[in-house]
């Protein structure tokens, strides 16, 4: 490869890095703050909650009264995830169809998650999702879980 050559692709990816948009389904940079979630719902609504399997740690890696659990979440149009903490409870969600909107308290704005998107649940964060779609939502969920609360 020539100099030049690799000058362009320098400069193509020092362009790529310095407007590098907001991950899909992430808060953007300009919007990480404080959300107090005034209003948050407190009570889950059109949503069923199944636990489709479970491990407990406690014999895989001695950390007893913890399971690492998967849950499908089916929400239907304007259903609601009621709001929760994962203070002590990493997970992972995907969204794996439809469109959820999530309202979390280290996010100013709305962040909105769509079929294929995975989103970090961890640090102590509180929020809620809403089905702001016009079909049914289906989410997997893979939380460590205190099996104790």
């Amino acid at each position: 490869m020539n100099k030049l050559n690799m000058l362009g692709l320098g400069l193509a990816a020092a362009a790529m890095g310095a407007a590098a948009p907001a991950m899909a389904g992430t808060c953007p940079a300009d919007q990480i703050g404080a959300n107090a979630l005034t209003g948050a719902p407190t009570k889950g609504k059109d949503v069923t909650d199944t636990v489709i399997g479970a491990v407990d740690l406690g014999p895989e890696i001695k950390l007893d009264g913890r399971s690492l659990r998967m849950r499908m979440l089916v929400v239907q149009p304007g259903g609601v995830v009621p709001l929760h903490s994962h203070v002590d409870r990493p997970a992972l969600i995907m969204t794996a169809s439809g469109t959820m909107t999530e309202y979390r308290s280290s996010c100013i704005v709305p962040i909105v998650h769509t079929g294929g998107e995975v989103a970090q649940e961890s640090g102590g964060i509180s929020h809620w999702w809403k089905n702001t779609g016009d079909t049914v939502a289906i989410l997997y969920s893979s939380d460590v879980h205190n099996d104790k609360k």
